[in-house]
């Protein structure tokens, strides 16, 4: 499989140490997670999956240290419904991008516990992959080359201004999968 990831970012990812790649997967993560938090804010029984994605993209920007408890992390989170199998697959608009939320956090906590540059790059890919996909389908958006923008800027930065834009690009995405749910929609 192809990785999206650009050339430059894959090369940095590989030379700049597991302090840069924790950065790169925390700030990745956090512009993904208002697509899970919002998309599943109203399911019943999921409040303890909302707390935990919430308090693991908190730890994630602890940088400085990978977590002691990201293989726990990773183990937990792959029991959430959206990484389980399902016969009829993805196909509504909500369960993708939580998906892909959650696919971009396990990367990501992977990452963080290892200081792999490889679940690095798989957590950009899955970015990428998603606001990919959501250009596709949302005319006139340019949230790829925004993803591609800040992944640059994760590994050029000291972090100064990095969670903000995060935070920011995460609203809209967020706003960009509301267009497309049907109006009545509650989730």
């Amino acid at each position: 499989m192809e990785k999206l990831v650009e050339r430059a970012v894959v090369e940095a990812l590989g030379d700049g140490g597991s302090e840069a790649i924790r950065l790169y997967v925390a700030a990745g993560t956090e512009r993904m997670t208002p697509l899970f938090m919002g998309l599943r804010a109203s399911t019943p029984g999921r409040e303890s999956d909302l707390d935990f994605y919430a308090e693991s993209v908190r730890d994630l920007w602890y940088a400085d240290r990978p977590l002691a408890d990201a293989a726990e992390r990773v183990r937990l989170l792959e029991q959430f419904p959206e990484l389980q199998p399902n016969e009829e697959g993805i196909t509504d608009v909500v369960d993708t991008y939580a998906f892909f939320a959650v696919l971009t956090l396990r990367y990501a906590l992977l990452a963080h516990g290892s200081g792999s540059a490889d679940d690095a790059v798989s957590c950009g890919h899955a970015a990428l992959t998603a606001m990919g996909m959501l250009d596709q389908n949302v005319a006139g958006a340019s949230l790829l080359a925004e993803e591609q923008r800040l992944q640059s800027l994760s590994l050029s930065s000291d972090g100064a201004g990095l969670w903000d834009a995060s935070v920011t690009a995460g609203r809209e995405r967020f706003r960009a999968v509301l267009g497309r749910l049907p109006r009545q929609s509650c989730f």
